[in-house]
């Protein structure tokens, strides 16, 4: 029987090379989707890049998603690519509009065109939620998004299920609570601390800038939430799913705990800065992950504790090297 083929959109990010490995462990053929930028980085893929067909695409084009799809002829597609930063959303609003949703609809438009029965997974988000209605969230809580990213997510999310519904697609969402690693972008909060301890420690900076230390994430580690999208895809029947650890935890809680990793007490070196808060906050994500547990069969298996002190360890690893 010939192998899996699955095709990954943004293949070079964070989740992207995570499932690209989780999928390579189960013997799939994976084609990778990438965006030709003069700033592109290979360094999550490095280690199995020549296990992988990478392939080139834009989520603004169409054509060579088409293209894409007929020349490799997929048996899943997901769909990874994004402007994914919060932050940035802010002031690239119509950017992260075309991308993270107009761009899914193409994608469901050339799966459509090219071969109707191939899966589809989109990325969707915690922070459709936004201002929430209820705690915790689950696939049935309205959603409020409070940045543009999160209102894009909600349409891709909604073009997705219209395209379920209308065309009989197998197409799944992932509504994923944050979800962290060593491989996360440094603009993000989390990775921002554990690189901010890591260089403190090495005596390199005496001092780390942030927002709002009262946030509450639902944080969960991304290698185990790669697994749940698979599974997904192998349903008899596509539908949408919750992702997370059901655990809340504060950017404070968060800070105390990597700085106690290096033996540091965090308060020494915190500092709170008015330019590292959003213009409208989200202030408690909490996610209720039953749904996944039940159908899927799916828990996630890293504590927050052991996610922290990796992603510590890790930068420390890093930071010594000269390798940020």
């Amino acid at each position: 029987m010939p192998a899996k083929k699955a095709l990954i959109t943004g293949i070079t990010g964070q989740d992207g090379s995570y499932l690209a490995e989780y999928l390579l462990s189960m013997d799939y053929e994976v084609i990778g989707m990438i965006r030709r930028s003069s700033t592109m980085s290979f360094e999550r893929i490095a280690h199995f890049q020549d296990r992988v067909t990478l392939v080139s695409g834009d989520l603004a084009d169409e054509v060579s998603m088409l293209t894409i799809l007929k020349e490799h002829r997929p048996n899943e597609v997901y769909n990874l690519a994004a402007q994914s930063f919060v932050q940035t959303s802010w002031g690239q609003p119509v950017f992260t509009g075309e991308t993270t949703a107009l761009g899914v609809t193409r994608v469901l438009d050339a799966i459509r065109m090219a071969d109707p029965e191939i899966r589809f997974y989109q990325a969707s988000s915690s922070e459709m939620f936004g201002k929430v209605h209820e705690v915790p969230q689950r696939e049935t809580t309205p959603f409020y998004p409070r940045s543009p990213y999160g209102v894009a997510k909600v349409y891709g999310h909604w073009i997705t299920v219209n395209y379920r519904e209308s065309y009989g697609m197998h197409a799944t969402s992932g509504i994923l609570f944050n979800h962290e690693s060593p491989r996360r972008g440094l603009e993000f909060v989390t990775r921002k601390i554990t690189n901010g301890v890591a260089r403190i420690k090495c005596g390199l900076d005496d001092a780390l800038y942030l927002g709002n230390l009262d946030a509450q994430r639902d944080w969960g580690y991304a290698a185990d939430y790669v697994e749940a999208m698979w599974r997904m895809l192998q349903q008899d029947s596509p539908n949408d799913y919750v992702l997370a650890t059901g655990e809340t935890h504060s950017v404070r809680e968060f800070c105390e705990l990597a700085f106690s990793v290096v033996d540091l007490d965090w308060e020494k070196y915190v500092r709170r800065d008015e330019r590292f808060f959003r213009p409208a906050e989200v202030d408690l994500l909490v996610g209720d992950p039953s749904k996944a547990a039940a159908l899927l069969g799916w828990r996630p298996s890293t504590s927050f504790e052991d996610l922290v002190a990796m992603m510590v360890t890790a930068d420390v690893d890093r930071v010594r090297k000269g390798l940020v």
